[in-house]
């Protein structure tokens, strides 16, 4: 891991690194080297590892209950290079969008793809950041990913035992399921019950496949880009749970 540029923001410690060639942000409390769990975050489908969900997400989780937060770029986002792979499906996907043709085939293929990709990635990433000494090999550490975010974290948690809780939520059930099954760790779903793109009837059956033994569901009315932003405070206090961290505000 190479850092590559330090500020404070909003509250916290911004530090971009490197993992290899795959860039990230490492969000942690402004009160400096502390030891906290960690928490990856996913980022959705055409952003990037600083959109605003993400630094609204990882604030929260900084700031409200002072973990520390990575998030990395998806291949083909945000920094890093798209492919001719990559062009390929966006231009499909923006064809289907402009027909008026469903676009959960497109996303789920390609998504599956993607996360072929970023899972060892994700891996190495939080190897180079279990070496740092806020956060150690000792520590918990957590998943939060919606959309694309959820297409590459069931795979990663699948695989991952140093991931002992997560929140996912909002996609297909089609390619997920039988990694969902491998899945036994607490999570956290969501789901809108007015999507316009996953059925309700996909987002239960992608809910119903986690094996956990403690798996929660929370469907909210509204369209697929209308989940609540109350929706990250819950995961705070999720994670907090969890791990056994005290929330000292949510704003």
């Amino acid at each position: 891991m190479q850092f590559t540029a330090e500020s404070p923001s909003n509250g916290m410690i911004e530090r971009d690194f490197t993992v290899g060639h795959v860039p990230g942000v490492l969000w942690s409390p402004a009160s400096g080297v502390v030891r906290a769990p960690l928490i990856l975050m996913g980022h959705g489908g055409g952003t990037h590892k600083k959109a605003p969900a993400m630094a609204g997400r990882a604030h929260r989780l900084v700031t409200g209950c002072g973990f520390h937060v990575a998030v990395i770029d998806a291949p083909g986002h945000g920094d890093r290079p798209r492919t001719a792979h990559d062009e390929q499906e966006i231009a499909a996907l923006f064809e289907a969008r402009a027909a008026g043709e469903p676009e959960g085939p497109i996303v789920v293929r390609y998504n599956a793809h993607l996360a072929e990709i970023a899972v060892p990635e994700w891996q190495a990433t939080l190897d180079a950041l279990q070496e740092l000494p806020e956060i150690g090999t000792d520590g918990p550490v957590g998943y939060f990913g919606i959309n694309m975010g959820t297409a590459i974290g069931v795979p990663l948690a699948a695989v991952e035992p140093r991931i002992t809780a997560a929140v996912f939520g909002q996609h297909w059930p089609d390619v997920l399921a039988e990694k969902a099954k491998q899945v036994t760790i607490p999570i956290e779903f969501v789901l809108q019950w007015n999507d316009e793109h996953i059925p309700r009837e996909s987002g239960l059956a992608l809910f119903d496949a986690f094996a956990s033994e403690e798996k929660t569901l929370h469907a909210n009315a509204g369209k697929h880009k209308e989940l609540p932003r109350f929706e990250t405070d819950s995961a705070v206090r999720f994670f907090a749970r969890h791990f056994g961290r005290a929330i000292t505000s949510l704003i």
